[in-house]
């Protein structure tokens, strides 16, 4: 278990998204509040997003081990959504409910197959064949086909005219309290250790650079300030989308998704180049596990709640059929426990042309 140190040092990377961070949010802030280009609003509260992610995920890799390799990981993925969960309560609040079913899928298709294609991809050139197959991997990935099933069945039944579809909003409320159940059910077996060659290569790493309080500290910071920038966000959002004629489907599949995954974007396909393809797996997966198991639900009760309008897990077709198809790919490839650069690729292929897809609706 790591110590903590007397003083913080940062490197390099460290202060470039410290300062990254504060330019891009103040440079937000100017955007939204001086009345800019909405495009321009837009693009620079879309970098501030991202960067306080990647403040986010730099804070959590600094706590290291103090909470255990499971509890980090859990943490890194769960405060590594909140600038999405922001974003997209901001966007119910203002009646893009379609945006938000897009983003809660294109957030799970973007991990599945982009992220995870990217860290297949630089990991097999760089260090060939990779190995999968541990056993937390395999479990998260049996949690993540479960839990999309469970989040598609709303959609089906509304589909197929069945007699609950009378109840849509009550029904997916019943499905979302399910789902968080079944991820507290999972926290313990997420939250233990498990004996991995990663594992194992984890003891190589550096020894955590920053205070307790520091990483703690910053955390909160960039959370609360997820919040306001989440909002310059939505409102350039919306007049972005005009005048770049993007349909609400392709700015939530796509744009809104990758803003709100950046950490997973950089820390997977750093982990899979360093060789630590189980850990890079485990990862980029956690993410996907947590929108279905968390975000989504937590939404749709929100939404409830707080009358932002009738959230349900009703999903259009072709999105469903979308996240079906990249969680049974993903699931096929992972299952023999090996890994390769053509794998990689060919997920990128198929997120590029489901992403294209939706460009027009």
């Amino acid at each position: 278990m790591s110590t903590a140190v007397a003083s913080p040092t940062f490197v390099r990377s460290d202060k470039v998204i410290l300062v990254g961070s504060l330019v891009a949010i103040a440079a937000a802030g100017v955007a939204h509040f001086g009345g800019f280009n909405a495009v321009l609003a837009f693009v620079v509260s879309a970098a501030a997003v991202c960067l306080l992610a990647s403040l986010v995920g730099r804070s959590v890799e600094q706590l290291g081990d103090r909470f255990g390799p499971g509890a980090t990981g859990v943490l890194q993925s769960a405060l590594g959504n909140l600038p999405e969960l922001f974003i997209c309560i901001f966007a119910l609040k203002a009646g893009l409910n379609e945006v938000v079913r897009a983003a809660l899928i294109g957030s799970i298709l973007a991990n599945l197959l982009l992220v995870l294609g990217l860290a297949f991809l630089v990991g097999g050139l760089k260090n060939g064949t990779q190995k999968l197959g541990s056993e937390r991997a395999r479990t998260i990935l049996v949690l993540m086909l479960l839990s999309v099933t469970a989040m598609a069945i709303p959609s089906v039944a509304h589909w197929v005219h069945a007699p609950v579809e009378d109840h849509e909003k009550t029904f997916s409320v019943i499905v979302s309290v399910v789902l968080l159940i079944l991820f507290a059910l999972s926290l313990p077996f997420s939250l233990r250790k498990e004996s991995t060659t990663d594992d194992a290569a984890s003891s190589h790493h550096e020894e955590p650079r920053w205070p307790v309080a520091l990483a703690v500290g910053l955390l909160a910071v960039a959370g609360a300030a997820s919040a306001f920038v989440s909002d310059w966000f939505v409102v350039a959002l919306q007049p972005a989308m005009e005048a770049l004629n993007v349909s609400e489907a392709f700015a939530g599949l796509v744009i809104v998704a990758i803003a709100g995954n950046a950490i997973e974007n950089v820390v997977g396909v750093q982990l899979a180049a360093k060789g630590q393809s189980e850990y890079a797996f485990s990862v980029v997966l956690n993410s996907p596990l947590q929108i279905s198991l968390v975000l989504a639900p937590v939404l749709v009760l929100v939404s409830v709640l707080f009358g932002f309008g009738a959230l349900t897990l009703v999903f259009a077709p072709m999105l469903i059929i979308s996240l079906l198809l990249a969680v049974i790919l993903t699931a096929l490839i992972a299952f023999d426990g090996e890994s390769t650069w053509l794998e990689g690729a060919t997920l990128i292929a198929l997120y590029c042309v489901i992403a294209t897809s939706f460009w027009w609706g």
